[in-house]
């Protein structure tokens, strides 16, 4: 195709997505008020909703429910992940467009109804309007948009909607992928519109509970005080952050290794020597550390601090180890056409960059799938709110991340 034909077809994208656009906002809006809270984790109402949403395009989701068993063990309460399969011709290379439907619970000091919906100022508010309920309906009007040319196409676009980010993704993205029910070429996955993701940070989670031994307060002496170990183990984590800082990533935007703990539960009554504390701690990994081989140390680390502690029992469970994500042989081009594509629309270059942060992205690169992170959003997750009160979404950033999707779709399918 030569290049005005391509550039046809982009004004055609952009006109169809502009006149449809009341619409995309009222699906979000749709999509927004249907609580998922992770926890507690009942994921599958949301699903139920969203595979009834795309049946008027004349799409058919797929559910694929994680057994009950699985979910509860895991520590929530139902999941179901909808794949929504559009196969076109021969040749070309099956895109996944995925984006998670849990949720972390609103918390307060809300403005707004958290599941409200409420449009304001030109902004959408609500728990997920930036990450990543709003990537439900830039993924869905970028496929619809670019359906609606009438085209020949080839290849295909699998939409992911997954409900495990929160706690991992090890039973969203990954269960589809480790139950082989779908193994597209290339991925892009629920991202902000200023920048594209190209990598991202390990993150280890681990629970610490301390053993020791209850004891009236005002004889300490018969029990074994747990916190005063756990305050021990508290010393060595914080102790490491001077020299986890001295380490430095080579991949731009991500700057140093980070550790802490999370939360502390523990303890009887005002008056009785803690006989049980458990704490949760967060190690996050930059892309050149190995996360087996930082497990290993920390766990080292932990136990070393109450060695010499007498009466005192630890176990240290493992609840989450992710790996990084790292550009793979093949992103190259669907980087190129974002690029270009968001250059066109937001009038500026947009970065390829890692981050921090860790997402379910990475399951997909470790079956060997490049993926990246692009959606609809601003230039930082501070100012979405995101995970806060009143996060929040300018409803013009929705509109050109779906065209940036469109286009950059039209590229590789068209």
């Amino acid at each position: 195709m030569n290049r005005p034909q391509q550039d046809q077809q982009k004004l055609q994208l952009a006109d169809w997505i502009d006149a449809h656009f009341d619409e995309q906002v009222a699906l979000l809006q749709q999509v927004l008020r249907v609580p998922t809270d992770t926890p507690p984790g009942n994921n599958a109402p949301h699903a139920d909703t969203v595979a009834e949403l795309v049946k008027q395009y004349g799409w058919h989701a797929e559910k694929h429910a994680v057994p009950e068993t699985t979910v509860r063990d895991y520590g929530m309460e139902s999941i179901t992940n909808l794949v929504v399969r559009r196969p076109y011709g021969a040749g070309g290379p099956t895109v996944a467009l995925n984006a998670h439907g849990d949720v972390v619970p609103p918390g307060d000091n809300w403005t707004y109804p958290p599941y409200g919906g409420v449009i304001e100022d030109g902004y959408l508010y609500g728990r997920a309007a930036a990450v990543s309920k709003s990537d439900f309906a830039t993924y869905i009007f970028a496929t619809r948009a670019l359906e609606a040319l009438g085209v020949p196409l080839r290849g295909g676009i699998e939409l992911h909607f997954t409900y495990d980010e929160e706690f991992g993704g090890l039973l969203g993205p990954g269960w589809l992928l480790e139950q082989k029910v779908t193994k597209p070429d290339l991925v892009i996955a629920a991202g902000f519109s200023y920048q594209i993701v190209t990598a991202h940070n390990a993150c280890l989670q681990l629970e610490i509970t301390v053993h020791g031994k209850s004891g009236h307060g005002a004889m300490p002496e018969t029990g074994v005080d747990a916190l005063q170990a756990a305050t021990k183990i508290l010393n060595a984590i914080y102790g490491q952050l001077p020299e986890l800082k001295k380490i430095k990533s080579n991949v731009a935007g991500i700057d140093s290794p980070t550790m802490l703990v999370g939360r502390i539960d523990g303890g009887t009554n005002t008056n009785v020597v803690p006989g049980k504390v458990v704490m949760k701690m967060d190690r996050r990994m930059i892309p050149e550390e190995d996360p087996v081989a930082v497990e290993a140390q920390v766990r080292a680390m932990i136990e070393e601090a109450v060695r010499d502690v007498p009466g005192i029992r630890l176990e240290i469970r493992r609840l989450l180890l992710s790996h990084a994500l790292r550009p793979l042989p093949g992103s190259e081009a669907l980087v190129g056409a974002l690029q270009h594509n968001a250059e066109a629309v937001l009038g500026e270059a947009i970065p390829a960059v890692g981050t921090p942060l860790y997402a379910d992205a990475r399951l997909y690169g470790e079956h060997g799938i490049p993926a990246v992170l692009y959606g609809a959003g601003p230039r930082t997750v501070p100012e979405s709110n995101a995970k806060k009160a009143d996060e929040r979404l300018l409803l013009e950033d929705l509109r050109r991340a779906t065209k940036v999707v469109a286009f950059t779709l039209a590229d590789l399918l068209a």
